[in-house]
Order: structure tokens, then C-alpha cells, then sequence
């Protein structure tokens, strides 16, 4: 065993160390190239959204000059006076703070008074605009003169002016919208010129950029800077100035795409420092922007993975170490597993539970072999163990309904003795009151000699009261069987029912038992109101409600009242008593229950009212909002 476990280790060591060692190093070579490859590819993304970003900011601006200059280049015909002009640039540069400068410059001699030259200009200094007739000079050459005066149309003009002495522009260098003016005749009268300060473009461009380190650049078709972090560079100094074709090919491609107009992004080592350049046209100009971001910027996450290979690589050698252990130790721990549940088994206990393996060699069969054998002697006791469990069952369930018979022999046994008790006690009056009555004159029970007619009259009530009490008996004994299927057909045979007559009816009937009782009534209906249900069955829960008030309640302030709802009608009977304690309020409608053993009553009156008002689609329920003694509602449905 000893040697199948160490040739099987070794084999598995060899093995795993083989097949993961030249996947794990393939895999982070992979991962390390596709990182740098991924990272730039965002970085170019990031570049150009930023570049486009800050172009819209440019194009914005820049329209804004234009727009502002086209819209009042008209006025100068209409308004062809040295100082009316003077007020138009002042105007324009007042309403209008992305220009910085406006001139209108008119031809040679336009107006004698001024001699050769008249350009009227407005500059904003600070916060305050400044307007002069310009001193005289030769400005038909300008480039922001000459060149609208030769294309016949508005351009944009970039120029370097170093006798400007305005803060306007930084080192002289303006950028100008220049539109040729012509009157009516088609001569052109002057050109009107609106200026921006490219300092203060730069700084509107350099506003926010990708990376810490990243600045944009601006050239003209010449290659010369407009913007550049150098300031030394602007204007007079090129892209292609000090510029080793053969050394620095990249830069040169570069200034040849952007002079050209073109759109987008190359590598380009700038002064020794690797970058990506991004770059494209600034519509309606012959300039171009670029996004230089340094690689060190870029790639600053990029070049931390390399401090995380070297702990990766030896995490990754500790891996394949463990991963090899565990191997071999999983390969030989079934023989082990199987060794100690067999031990288990041998000591009575069955519920482990030993898994199928899918391995082919002899410890998968031994161990598929086992778990045949524990699955079925689990099976044989499982057998076992649920037949005692389903004889268990029946035994309780046989003690639980010997408990309910002898509940119900016991209920029934008292029942019986209550039902001889109230039958017996009116059946014993009648008897006695009857063989007095019955007696033939002078013999020894005669009493009829000395009885006046008072004495008669209290013996026949008596007589009376006490069989409508044994009949009332007799009655829900018979009600009580009527239960069922019996009961709800003859609910169901329904009767135009006049409610105020069953009311007065049911109260008429309690009258013949307690003649001296005060029952109130009250209704919310006419007497010609009518409901669809069974006259007998309502007429028999209100008597036992109305009996229950007489019998329990002061019998002086009881009411029989009758309600509407939108869909049903409710007959209320109330009464001020002692009422239903709360805890035998869940026993009121259980049939055979009395809350006092001693008290008269079968325990069917009210269970029988519930059970024929629910049988005619109702309810009988007792409101415990009502504190005074006891109030029963039957609600029953309007229409059924």
C-alpha cells in the first residue's frame, strides 16, 4: 500500500506540475500583453472624447465670433460715419464677451477728412472696453486685411502683430474673423474684423485634460504653434523646425497630418518622452488640435501590474504545490473515508452516507460496492423503521378518538341528564297541579272545594307556562335533529316576508311566556316591506334571541330593532343584563354548551339561531362593542 501510495503521488505531482506550470505562465504572458493592448485602446477612446469635448468648447466659441460678426456687418452700410462705426465696434465688443477686439477698416481715402487710412477699433482691456481711430499705418497688407479683400469672403486670419501694445493678445498673437464688406454696387467699402486672444483660447482649451501631465497643441498649415505649453514656441517656432527626419520620422508624420487637416491618433516620442497624440481639424480654419498624452500617464496602471507579476508568479507556484498535495490526497483518501464508515456501520450507525464514484480503478469499484450494500440495508431497515412508525401513528390516532368517545360519552351522558332535568322539573308541575285538579270532591287531594277563581286562574297559567316551557323543550330537540341537508332544502322554499310582521310576531310569542315583559321595537321600514327568505326559520331564531333577553337580561329594557344596509337588513335584539363574560364568549354558538351548569336550558337556542340564519344566507353574530348586556344582530341579504 505504501508503494501504490508514492508511485500514485508522484505521478499525479508530475503530472499536474507538466500541464499547469507552462498554462499558468502562458496565461499571464497573455494577460500582460492583452492589459497594455486594452489600457491603450481606452486611452485613445479617453483622448479623443476628451479632444472632441474641448473642440465642441472651440467650435462654440468660435461660432460665436462669427455669429456675432455676421450679425451686425450689415449695420455698416447703414451707418457709413466715422463715429457711427466707432460705436458699431464698441457695440459688437461690449454684447459679445468671446470677442476680445473689433475693427472696421475702410478702404484707401473712403473718407477724405482721415486721409488714406480710417479703422475704427474697440479692444477689451480687463473689464472695460476701449475704442480709438487707429493710428495710421499701412494695414491693406495685413494678412486680417488682405486676405478676405482677395478670396472675397470671410476667413479666419491668425497673425503675429509685434507693435500691437494691447493686452488683447499675448506676445501678439490674434486670431481674427475677418469678413470683406461690400456696397451695393458690389465695391468693396471695408473689411470688419473681430478678434480673439489666442492666450486666452489656450487657456479655455487647457481647461481640463485626461491625464496630469497631457497639454493640447494648436498649429496652422504651416506647422507653426498656436498653442504649446512652451510658450517660447508660439507662432514663431514650427513643428518641423530642429527636427531630425531620419530620428524623429514620427514627429514629421505627425506635423504632415495635422498641416493636411486629417483626423487621428499615432505614438510619437516627443523630446525623448513617449506619447500618444490625438488630432483633427478645428472646423472653418486652416488650424489643427492635437491631445498629447505621455505613456508614463497612461500606462501608469499599466506599469504597477508589474509589481504584482513577481508576487503572482510565486503565489502561483505555492498554488500548484497545494493543488498538487491536495491531488494526491484526495486520489488516496477514499480507501481512508471508506475504512472509517465501515467502521461506523460495524458499530450500528446507518445514516452516513457514502457517494457513488465515478472512477474506474478498484477504489472506485470498492467504494460504488459499499455504497450499494449501505443503500440497500438502508432500504431493508427503512422498511422497518416506517411500518413501526405507521403502527405508531394508528395507535395514537386509535387513543385520540378512544379520547373523543369517552368526551362524547361524557357529553352525551350529560346531556341526557340535563334534557331529563328540564323535561322533568315542568313535567312533575303539570302533573301535580293536574291530579289536584283532577280530584273528585270530599276525598283527600281534593283542593277544589277551597280554591276561588283567583286560585284557578294562577294554577292554569301555571299549567300553561310550564307546557309551553316542555313543548319549547321538544321543539329543539327536534330542531337540533333536523340538521344538515333536511334543514337547508327547507330553508331554501322561500316567502315573501313582511320583516315588521315577523318582528311583531316573534315578540307576541315571548308575550305568551312572559306576559308582563316591556319589549321595545323599533324599524327603519314600512310594514309593507318585504324580504325573500323562510318564514319559519327566521321566526325561530328571533323567538330564541327575544327568550334568551327575557330569561337573562333585567327584562325591562329590552328592544327588537330592525336596520338597512345598502345590501342587507339586520334585526337587533339588545337587552341590559350581566351579558357574556369575554372568555365564554367562544363558546356561545357551540351546540350542547351552557356557560352555567346549573342554569336552565338545554345549550341549543343560540347554536340553532346561527345555524338557521346562516342557512338562509345570513348571519347571527353578538357585537362585544356593546357593553350594557347582550346584542345579537341576524343580517340577512336583501336579494339572495
Amino acid at each position: 500500500m505504501l508503494n501504490i501510495r508514492k508511485r500514485l503521488s508522484t505521478k499525479l505531482t508530475l503530472g499536474i506540475m507538466l500541464l499547469a506550470a507552462p498554462i499558468f505562465i502562458l496565461a499571464l504572458g497573455v494577460l500582460y500583453t492583452q492589459s497594455r493592448h486594452i489600457i491603450r485602446e481606452e486611452a485613445v477612446g479617453h483622448a479623443n472624447s476628451m479632444l472632441n469635448k474641448t473642440m465642441l468648447r472651440v467650435c462654440r466659441r468660435l461660432s460665436a465670433v462669427e455669429n456675432a460678426t455676421n450679425a451686425n456687418s450689415w449695420l455698416i452700410m447703414q451707418n457709413l460715419q466715422p463715429d457711427s462705426l466707432l460705436s458699431l465696434t464698441r457695440r459688437i465688443v461690449s454684447t459679445n464677451p468671446h470677442i476680445d477686439g473689433c475693427s472696421i477698416s475702410m478702404e484707401p481715402d473712403f473718407f477724405p477728412q482721415y486721409g488714406r487710412y480710417f479703422s475704427a477699433y474697440s479692444i477689451r482691456e480687463n473689464d472695460t472696453v476701449t475704442t480709438v481711430v487707429e493710428e495710421q499705418y499701412e494695414y491693406f497688407v495685413k494678412p486680417w486685411y488682405k486676405l478676405p479683400h482677395d478670396m472675397r469672403k470671410p476667413v479666419w486670419v491668425d497673425f503675429f502683430d509685434d507693435t500691437d501694445s494691447l493686452e488683447v493678445a499675448l506676445n501678439g498673437m490674434i486670431a481674427s474673423f475677418s469678413k470683406p464688406i461690400y456696397n451695393k454696387e458690389g465695391k468693396m467699402i471695408s473689411v470688419i474684423s473681430s478678434d480673439v486672444s489666442l492666450s486666452k483660447l489656450s487657456k479655455i482649451i487647457s481647461q481640463e485634460k485626461p491625464y496630469p501631465n497631457s497639454y493640447f497643441i494648436m498649429v496652422d498649415r504651416e506647422g507653426r504653434y498656436h498653442i504649446h505649453p512652451d510658450s517660447t514656441r508660439l507662432f514663431v517656432h514650427g513643428i518641423f523646425e530642429d527636427v531630425d527626419p531620419r530620428r524623429h520620422s514620427d514627429i514629421i508624420a505627425l506635423g504632415h497630418e495635422m498641416t493636411a487637416g486629417n483626423q487621428g491618433s499615432m505614438a510619437v516620442a516627443i523630446d525623448g518622452v513617449p506619447c500618444l497624440v490625438c488630432y483633427q481639424p478645428v472646423p472653418g480654419t486652416s488650424w489643427s488640435l492635437a491631445l498629447v498624452s505621455p505613456d508614463s500617464d497612461i500606462l501608469y496602471q499599466y506599469n504597477k501590474l508589474t509589481y504584482i507579476l513577481v508576487p503572482l508568479l510565486v503565489i502561483g507556484v505555492i498554488f500548484i504545490i497545494v493543488l498538487c498535495h491536495r491531488t494526491v490526497t484526495q486520489s488516496i483518501s477514499p480507501l481512508n473515508s471508506l475504512l472509517e464508515k465501515a467502521q461506523s456501520i460495524a458499530a450500528g450507525n446507518t445514516d452516513i452516507h457514502i457517494p457513488r464514484s465515478q472512477r474506474e480503478d478498484a477504489v472506485g469499484m470498492l467504494q460504488n460496492s459499499f455504497a450499494s450494500m449501505l443503500k440497500s440495508l438502508n432500504f431493508h431497515m427503512g422498511i422497518v423503521r416506517y411500518t413501526t412508525e405507521k403502527a405508531q401513528q394508528r395507535n395514537e390516532e386509535l387513543a385520540e378518538a378512544t379520547r373523543l368517545a369517552m368526551e362524547a360519552d361524557k357529553k352525551k351522558t350529560a346531556f341526557l341528564q340535563n334534557v331529563t332535568h328540564q323535561i322533568r322539573t315542568p313535567l312533575n308541575i303539570i302533573m301535580g297541579f293536574s291530579q289536584v285538579l283532577a280530584a273528585t270532591p270530599g276525598s283527600a287531594v281534593s283542593l277544589n272545594e277551597g280554591l276561588s277563581d283567583e286560585e284557578r286562574k294562577g294554577i292554569s297559567s301555571t299549567l300553561k307556562y310550564n307546557s309551553n316551557l316542555l313543548n319549547r323543550v321538544i321543539m329543539m330537540l327536534f330542531d337540533s335533529s333536523d340538521s344538515g341537508l333536511s334543514e337547508e332544502l327547507m330553508s331554501h322554499k322561500l316567502d315573501q316576508v313582511p320583516c315588521n310582521d315577523v318582528a311583531r310576531e316573534a315578540i307576541g310569542y315571548i308575550y305568551l311566556h312572559y306576559p308582563h315583559l316591556n319589549i321595545n321595537f323599533e324599524s327603519e321600514v314600512d310594514d309593507a316591506f318585504c324580504i325573500q327568505s323562510n318564514r319559519k326559520y327566521l321566526m325561530l331564531g328571533l323567538r330564541e334571541l327575544l327568550y334568551n333577553s327575557a330569561k337573562y337580561s333585567d327584562g325591562k329594557h329590552i328592544t327588537m330593532r330592525i336596520t338597512l344596509t345598502e345590501t342587507t337588513i339586520r334585526f337587533i335584539v339588545e337587552d341590559t343584563g350581566k351579558g357574556i363574560a369575554e372568555a365564554d364568549r367562544e363558546l356561545t354558538f357551540e351546540f350542547f354548551t351552557k356557560v352555567d351548569d346549573l342554569s336552565e336550558g338545554l345549550g341549543l337556542g343560540l347554536p340553532l339561531s346561527k345555524r338557521h340564519a346562516q342557512n338562509l344566507g345570513g348571519d347571527l353574530t353578538l357585537d362585544e362593542d356593546y357593553r350594557d348586556g347582550c346584542r345579537f344582530i341576524v343580517e340577512l341579504p336583501l336579494k339572495l
